[in-house]
């Protein structure tokens, strides 16, 4: 593959806004083999967001009072938000990451090759859930939730951050009531700019957490230090990124489906209680939905978003994991380079465990993300609405 030029893949409107140096060591950092092309992709997307943010000066250097009031509103409450969705859901977490980076197969009937048949530790939701409470305890529910919370508390807290910036630079406006008039496109495009730049600040941790859940017991890596010194031996620092690609290219339809689905099933319930009730404003805040309605609305959108990008979330576990060890009473580790590409990562988990190979996980996963959604909208707007009540 011939080698890529940094003048020739980083249009000069970036170039001036941010410094070469800088988009030289997120090329550095991200390129690996085959992936380059879709992470510099995604590290251009996280550039260009942070050039776009600064030169509508409300990002690094917010000259208004108001507007930097509304950024510790965003930062606090994405941060409370996304620490209760995380510790709420773990258990479904967990279980979702075991099957995830489990070779074998779940059920019989989801075999491609009948040869390939081997005992599988787990074969069901249920089955899961006792297995680990029976082995683990309690506590096995929540293992890997230390950096599961170093991740997604920078990381909801950078996405509302971003996506309020964004919301308030589509609508010429930094008021909430605004926002929820925006299309449907533009929400989209808000929610998917703004999951690239969490998940490239907040991704190490990400990585951390799935090798600490997926490990059970007898435990392979006692704590998060260990786990980290593991991956820095084995792969350097770089694999502290391994799987970043195809979680960018996963992160641009989930975060802009779930954003942008729950800003338009925002407006259909909106409209439904102008249609119920002449007396709710359908023009106002978004106080006219009951905190029963904005929980649906969550549950919908991350519904919807997890559905469709669930072979990438699998594609991405495998990576994550890949080299690193694994007790042999969990089944198969994924080998060492067991991937080239993320196309041949689909390529092979198709071929060697079917379309259901793509889905490992999907009960649990479902089951979480909608009251993960709905419980981080819920939050995040509760928390966001007695931040402004009381800062203001």
């Amino acid at each position: 593959m011939a080698a890529l030029s940094l003048s020739s893949i980083v249009p000069p409107a970036l170039s001036r806004s941010v410094p070469l140096p800088l988009i030289a060591l997120y090329l550095s950092a991200f390129c690996k083999s085959n992936f380059q092309y879709f992470t510099v992709g995604g590290t251009l997307i996280v550039i260009y967001l942070l050039q776009l943010c600064s030169r509508g000066g409300f990002l690094l250097a917010m000259e208004e009072k108001g507007q930097l009031k509304r950024t510790v509103i965003d930062v606090t409450a994405g941060l409370i938000a996304g620490g209760i969705s995380r510790t709420v859901t773990s258990p479904l977490d967990v279980i979702k990451i075991r099957f995830q980076v489990q070779l074998e197969p779940t059920t019989s009937w989801a075999l491609v090759r009948r040869n390939l048949s081997e005992p599988s530790k787990y074969t069901g939701m249920f089955q899961a859930t006792r297995d680990i409470f029976r082995e683990e305890g309690l506590r096995g529910f929540w293992r890997g939730n230390v950096p599961a919370l170093l991740m997604v508390m920078p990381y909801t807290a950078i996405q509302f951050t971003v996506l309020h910036k964004l919301k308030t630079f589509a609508a010429g406006s930094s008021k909430t009531e605004d926002h929820i008039h925006l299309s449907p496109y533009l929400s989209y495009v808000s929610g998917a700019l703004a999951g690239c730049a969490a998940t490239v600040g907040s991704y190490p941790f990400d990585l951390l957490r799935t090798l600490l859940a997926s490990q059970g017991e007898p435990k392979v890596y006692p704590n998060m230090r260990s786990a980290l010194v593991e991956i820095v031996k084995n792969r350097g620092f770089r694999g502290l990124y391994a799987g970043l690609s195809p979680t960018l290219v996963e992160i641009i339809p989930y975060a802009g489906l779930q954003f942008g689905t729950y800003d338009t099933f925002k407006r259909w319930t909106m409209a439904w209680n102008w249609y119920r009730s002449s007396n709710i404003n359908p023009h106002g805040r978004e106080d006219g939905l009951s905190s029963f309605q904005l929980f649906l609305c969550g549950i919908a959108a991350g519904t919807c978003a997890k559905l469709v990008c669930h072979p990438l979330d699998v594609v991405k576990k495998r990576f994550q994991v890949e080299g690193l060890q694994r007790h042999p009473r969990y089944g198969k580790p994924v080998e060492h380079r067991a991937y080239s590409n993320m196309y041949d990562a689909l390529r092979r988990i198709l071929q060697m465990e079917g379309w259901a190979g793509l889905y490992k996980g999907i009960v649990p996963s479902t089951v979480k993300a909608a009251p993960a959604g709905a419980v981080t909208f819920v939050a995040y707007e509760y928390t966001s609405d007695w931040l402004e009540s009381r800062l203001t």
